[in-house]
């Protein structure tokens, strides 16, 4: 969203948006009648003659900020209720039951008015990612709209389908959630015409409790694929037996399937190797071997997303050419497998989230760039949240998993992680080259720390969950060496 909202498909006014939604226009003081070309939810970036949606979160109500709103210059609102007090004349108020639910209605009639077609995608692991390839994969042929960063939730994911520019081709959204029903709601409001299932994981163990219900929860973006020509079509991990497995009695037009293992799979690849910081691979497909894929990431993990977008391309009508074309030209969002030289030392910066399987596949990236550059392989690993229960025995196998795949060195960061650092000890990584810091508001503790272990050619990927900020531990190191070089 830029200072001024974001910009519309088509010019909205209080009746359009009420009969969307099913709201009630209630004019102030003569009221606006005029039609609005951007839309905010925040009060500080009202311009003239916008919309503003009046959302009420944990932290703040949208409703508290109608006036400044309208001072600012919104000449629509959406909101639950008439604001108290008085409001500057010449502006629309429209009255719904939710402003949230309205903003979906919206974000589903932009999608029907642009004409794009669309694709959906969700899964525990790799869903941004996998969104990056698909949109660079599909942008060497289509004009592409495309969920910004991870705004993937009820209020991100209408506010993507509202901003489509005109002429958009395909639009790809990611999909998250946190509880059952979720992805339902997020599928009925984009309608996909392909939708996406990356993996079952761990993640959002604390609220679902089992793999079994994180899958019914995924499986969820079937609910609103109709598709245009009747059904629609899902790509699935063909690896991931919570999702093969019940293939033949999804409810949509067609299942495709993609894996590293899966032989009875409709797009595998084989042949995996490592060339400079990017991936080749050979990929079997529709009776034929396509050989020497590329794609400028690293990791078994990245090999699985950038399998789904070529699966999503060849639906598209694309050429294998244009899909390479558009491989090749993958870029990682923010935070992500960001691999970069710090003084010496190798960082794989990879700080925007964590669960057990991402943890893991950073491990395996850490160790095979550290091999491959003679230098010892370091991990800082932070919390990782949404585990309930099984917390501690997660953070526990992640321990075994770092000691066995040959972590030289361990920096845990958060009071979970403590749980990786006495695992690790157990189970083979020495107790001195093991270092613990469980307050994740000093990341200068931990900065030291590495500062203080590490030299020159070594390798450290830095990976937890978003709550825990581990790039704040980055920040220090990087200021520390600037403040001593002076």
């Amino acid at each position: 969203m830029n200072e001024s909202g974001i910009g519309l498909i088509h010019p909205m006014d209080a009746e359009y948006i009420a009969s969307v939604t099913g709201g009630t226009v209630c004019p102030v003081s003569g009221g606006f009648g005029g039609s609005a070309k951007t839309l905010t939810t925040d009060s500080r970036t009202a311009s003239d003659g916008c919309v503003f949606a009046a959302i009420a979160g944990e932290n703040f109500d949208g409703h508290d900020y109608i006036g400044s709103a309208v001072s600012g210059g919104a000449r629509i609102v959406i909101a639950e209720r008439m604001p108290e007090g008085e409001l500057p004349a010449g502006a629309d108020i429209v009255i719904t039951d939710s402003t949230v639910r309205a903003l979906g209605a919206l974000g589903s009639d932009s999608i029907r008015i642009s004409g794009a077609r669309t694709v959906a995608v969700t899964g525990s692991v790799g869903k941004t990612t996998t969104k990056e390839f698909i949109a660079a994969c599909l942008s060497s042929k289509y004009r592409v709209h495309k969920t910004d960063g991870n705004k993937n939730n009820e209020i991100g994911l209408p506010l993507t389908a509202l901003s489509i520019g005109e002429g958009t081709e395909y639009a790809v959204f990611e999909c998250g959630m946190s509880a059952l029903g979720e992805i339902e709601y997020l599928s009925n409001i984009v309608r996909p015409d392909i939708g996406v299932i990356t993996n079952i994981g761990t993640s959002h163990m604390e609220s679902l409790g089992s793999r079994e219900n994180i899958a019914r929860a995924k499986l969820e973006i079937v609910s609103g694929m109709g598709g245009r020509d009747g059904g629609g079509v899902l790509v699935i991990n063909a690896d991931e037996p919570l999702l093969y497995g019940v293939r033949e009695t999804l409810p949509v037009g067609k299942v495709v399937t993609a894996a590293l293992h899966n032989r009875a799979a409709d797009y595998r690849a084989v042949n995996l190797r490592r060339v400079g910081s990017g991936t080749v691979f050979d990929l079997i497909y529709n009776g034929r071997v396509a050989t020497n894929i590329e794609i400028p990431a690293i990791g078994v993990h990245n090999v699985y997303d950038a399998l789904y977008a070529f699966a999503v391309g060849i639906l598209c009508g694309m050429s294998e050419a244009e899909i390479r074309g558009g491989l090749r030209g993958f870029r990682g969002a923010a935070m992500r497998q960001k691999i970069y030289d710090e003084g010496g030392i190798t960082v794989i910066e990879d700080c925007y989230n964590a669960s057990p399987e991402s943890m893991r596949a950073g491990i395996d990236v850490l160790v095979s760039l550290a091999n491959e550059k003679g230098g010892r392989p370091a991990a800082l690993l932070g919390d990782m949240k949404e585990l309930g229960e099984y917390s501690r025995l997660l953070h526990e196998q992640l321990g075994v998993y770092a000691a066995r795949a040959g972590v030289k060195l361990l920096f845990t960061y958060g009071p979970l992680a403590e749980n990786i650092a006495v695992s690790a000890v157990s189970n083979g990584i020495r107790a001195e080259n093991v270092y613990v810091n469980l307050d994740v508001t000093d990341p200068g503790k931990t900065g030291e720390m590495i500062l203080g272990a590490l030299r020159p050619g070594d390798v450290l990927l830095v990976k937890a969950s978003r709550a825990v900020a581990a790039e704040a531990v980055l920040e220090y190191m990087k200021k520390k060496k600037q403040n001593d070089a002076r």
